[in-house]
Parts: structure tokens; sequence; C-alpha cells
């Protein structure tokens, strides 16, 4: 498949609407789910949805991949979601530290509910429901955010925002951002 350039915050496309998948298990939305992943990873990202490669349709994948500072409690197999519909937002507000591959170089604090409910579906039109926190629900809302519009900038004071050397020397691997990226709640129920 592909590897599609991400566009920048600022471009058009990251604010217009996303239509709907309507056919399932088709060439195009395969094509397009593996381009997506392939960009995700290749940007080492752990989330993209598709108006970040300029295809405005409510798809977004998650894989919140191990690396050296992301361990066994803050992983996560690939997802995709298709068509994801926000069920429920509970729990206490948690800030974890967001970035984003539209908004080069920058992170912001963003508080949010610390456990999400979605319903989706997979490339294949199975219906599911996905309930999480830690860094998987804040990935899920993160990019459910993009299908609506917005980008964590929005909800993160511009002088909040630090740079990305600032973030890994002195937010990456605080305990506040270490524990609140911790993933105790990972519940998968087809529909």
């Amino acid at each position: 498949m592909a590897i599609r350039p991400i566009i920048k915050q600022g471009n058009s496309k990251l604010k217009e609407h996303n239509i709907e998948i309507a056919s399932f298990g088709t060439e195009q939305l395969k094509s397009l789910v593996q381009d997506m992943i392939d960009t995700m990873r290749n940007a080492d990202l752990i989330g993209l949805a598709a108006p970040q490669i300029a295809e405005n349709f409510q798809v977004f994948i998650t894989e919140p991949r191990e690396t050296a500072s992301r361990k066994g409690d803050q992983v996560d197999e690939l997802r995709v979601f298709i068509n994801p519909q926000l069920l429920e937002l509970t729990g206490e507000e948690k800030i974890i530290y967001e970035g984003c591959g539209c908004v080069d170089n920058l992170f912001g604090p963003v508080s949010r509910k610390e456990l999400v409910t979605i319903e989706a579906y997979d490339v294949d039109g199975n219906k599911f429901t996905m309930k999480a926190d830690g860094i998987l629900g804040r990935v899920m809302l993160h990019e459910l955010d993009h299908l609506n519009g917005l980008e964590f900038t929005n909800h993160s004071p511009e002088e909040s925002l630090v740079s990305r050397d600032d973030y890994i020397a002195n937010i990456r691997n605080s305990e506040q951002q270490l524990k609140n990226s911790i993933i105790s709640i990972k519940e998968y129920h087809r529909n």
C-alpha cells in the first residue's frame, strides 16, 4: 500500500464534514485502512484519523505500541473504528499531554474523562463496542475529535503548549503522565 502525507493544522480538510462508510469489505476501504496503518507506523504515531491524510471519511485507527517509554500496561493491538459513535464518557477528568501528527513538535495538557465507550464497525462491517481507559481511551477520543473537526489544541490553551524536546525531557516519563496512561480497562464486545 502507500505511506501518505499527513496534512498539517490549518488545512481545511481537517475541518470538513467526514462522511460515513456505506459499503464494508470493499477494496477501496481496505486500501484506505492499510494506507492509514502504513502512514501511522511510518510517522511513529499511536493513532490516525482519515482526515489527517486528506480523506474525509468516518474512519480512525489506534495502536499504542511498545516503546522505550511505553510498556505492557500502556500497549494495545491495532484497532480499526469505522463510523464510530461515542456512547459514554465516565470517570474522573484526567490530564495527559497529547501530541499530533498534524501539529508538529508541540504537546499540550488535555483534560478528558478517563473512561470512554465507543460503538463502531470493523472493515468487514461487524459492529462492536470498545470501552477503554488510559492511553487507549485517550487515543480513541483524540481520533474521534479529528472526525469532528477538532484537534488537541482546541482543548489545550496555547500558553500551555510545550516543545517536543521539553515534553520528552520533562513530561513523557513523569509520574502523572505514566499513571494516567495505564490501560486498566479494555473491553471489546461484538454486537
